[in-house]
């Protein structure tokens, strides 16, 4: 078998990413004290069942907190909001929201995206009873939904993927993103990929090759532009779904444009596993989010 060029992610390697990612994920962490758990919130009132997500508030909270966003993996056909691992920073002064969007298999893209935005638009909308600092709002996904954070990251003013579900006078606009392994650039894919079938095609409602123009309309690196917020993306040099080269084309792309960003190499660590799960990998999170959420808020 001929080995596959180092850029390309395969239209047979992102296939898995449902099944290989889901299973790696951790289990759910609990609440922690002192934080109340809202759930099955609608962002879109009367839509679709995706269209929810969870809530976690300190319950002392006194004044507004920056606002971490979760979106889950599970090759955009898969997963759910309930296996949250931002949720254990809503006790390190950080209101922590989990969303669910609809999936390939109930719209095709850009309605991914355009869930995400509609989800971040309507917690901007409803800041004020949930202790928000609106100014200050992170993102993190991993897999699938680390492509749909970098792209949250680097469309905050593109029309084209914006949607018009609800609350149209708030911003989708993000302040910092945490990227764990989420492909950047699709159109070397699409270029061989003539499977309408295939996880990408799913995506894309139809076979790659005829959706060019979509496939990079969904490239976060598309975008990028020298407004986009920090960047924090981890990667494991062992990723055989997503290959390490799409975090390098994306933190090339990103340095290019003069967006600060920090891609951090996991040696041995495949498509997520136990090494995302480490303390110094929290701590590295927890960090890169204190250090640009946390900036000039006065909650404490």
């Amino acid at each position: 078998m001929k080995r596959c060029r180092p850029w390309l992610l395969t239209a047979v390697a992102i296939s898995l990413f449902a099944g290989e990612w889901l299973a790696q994920e951790a289990k759910p962490p609990q609440t922690p004290p002192g934080v109340k758990a809202l759930r099955d919130l609608e962002y879109v009132s009367g839509g679709h069942e995706r269209q929810k997500l969870d809530l976690y508030v300190p319950e002392k909270a006194d004044g507004a907190f920056p606002l971490i966003v979760w979106i889950h993996g599970g090759g955009w056909r898969g997963g759910s909001k309930d296996r949250c691992p931002a949720m254990p920073f809503a006790a390190k002064g950080y209101v922590v929201a989990s969303v669910n969007y609809r999936l390939s298999q109930h719209a095709p893209f850009p309605a991914q995206i355009e869930d995400c935005k509609a989800a971040i638009r309507w917690l901007r909308a409803n800041a004020k009873n949930y202790h928000i600092d609106t100014n200050h709002v992170g993102v993190w996904g991993a897999s699938a939904g680390g492509h749909l954070v970098a792209l949250l990251g680097t469309s905050g003013g593109v029309k084209a993927v914006e949607g018009s579900l609800g609350n149209p006078d708030q911003s989708s606009k993000v302040q910092a993103v945490v990227d764990w392994f989420g492909p950047a650039d699709f159109k070397p894919i699409a270029e061989r990929d003539a499977n309408p079938n295939s996880t990408i095609g799913q995506l894309l409602g139809g076979a790659p090759k005829d959706n060019m123009e979509k496939a990079i309309l969904a490239s976060p690196i598309t975008h990028v532009t020298k407004d986009t917020p920090p960047f924090l993306i981890m990667h494991g040099d062992k990723d055989n779904l997503v290959n390490f080269h799409q975090s390098e084309i994306l933190e090339a792309a990103l340095k290019k444009a003069g967006v600060e960003v920090t891609l951090v190499k996991l040696e041995g660590a495949g498509h997520g596993g136990a090494q995302f799960q480490t303390d110094e990998v929290k701590k590295q999170i927890l960090e890169f989010f204190d250090k640009h959420l946390k900036k000039t808020t006065a909650s404490k």
